[in-house]
């Protein structure tokens, strides 16, 4: 459930996208009447998609401070991320900039997990340490692979943001960099996974 509490935001955008796609003089009034003048059917669809994804944002910091729940880094840097990205893209009539909200959240964590390796602090080890036991190496590994996956992704993301429709990227953000980004979490899975039986079987023996 958490999972999909994390991606509501990312999928509310895919529904508000494809569904003014469908109903774009629609969207085209609407966005007129709410968001300001001169947006045409064309713009709608995308226009719609990132003033929902705004609303959703902001919607899951205020819940999570009036359940008393504690607002994770990740949420707060990717709030603060979408609202400035996000307003561009609405005052300036210019979807370029939404298609670079994911580079710039991907590049952020890879410059965060970045900072942890030149000052030989692990964030990845600070996150997970408590639930899996590895040794420092492998902790090293799994940090740097992040560090290169995030990067990756960014790039890939801006040459479909440039090279591709709307709707090829708007599939693509949801169905594509949560695709990488599960395989990427499961390969890790499947690398550590000989590292933590190792290190239960010790403990066990202890």
């Amino acid at each position: 459930m958490k999972f999909l509490y994390d991606l509501l935001p990312v999928i509310l955008f895919f529904v508000t996208f494809k569904f003014a796609q469908g109903n774009s003089e629609y969207a085209a009034d609407l966005c007129n009447s709410v968001l300001g003048s001169g947006f045409d059917a064309t713009q709608a669809p995308i226009i719609c998609a990132t003033a929902i994804a705004i609303i959703a944002s902001l919607l899951q910091v205020v819940y999570n401070l009036v359940c008393g729940k504690k607002v994770e880094p990740m949420l707060w840097i990717s709030v603060a991320i979408i609202l400035v990205f996000g307003s561009l893209t609405i005052w300036l009539h210019d979807e370029m900039f939404i298609k670079w909200k994911p580079t710039i959240l991907y590049g952020v964590f890879a410059a965060i997990l970045g900072f942890g390796q030149l000052t030989k602090r692990n964030f990845i080890k600070s996150i997970l340490g408590k639930q899996i036991s590895l040794p420092a190496k492998q902790w090293n590994v799994i940090q740097l692979s992040w560090i290169a996956f995030f990067v990756l992704v960014g790039i890939l993301n801006v040459l479909v943001a440039y090279t591709c429709s709307t709707n090829f990227w708007v599939n693509f953000k949801l169905f594509g960099l949560m695709g990488l980004t599960l395989l990427f979490t499961v390969a890790i899975g499947f690398y550590i996974t000989p590292y933590v039986a190792e290190n239960n079987s010790r403990g066990n023996q202890k």
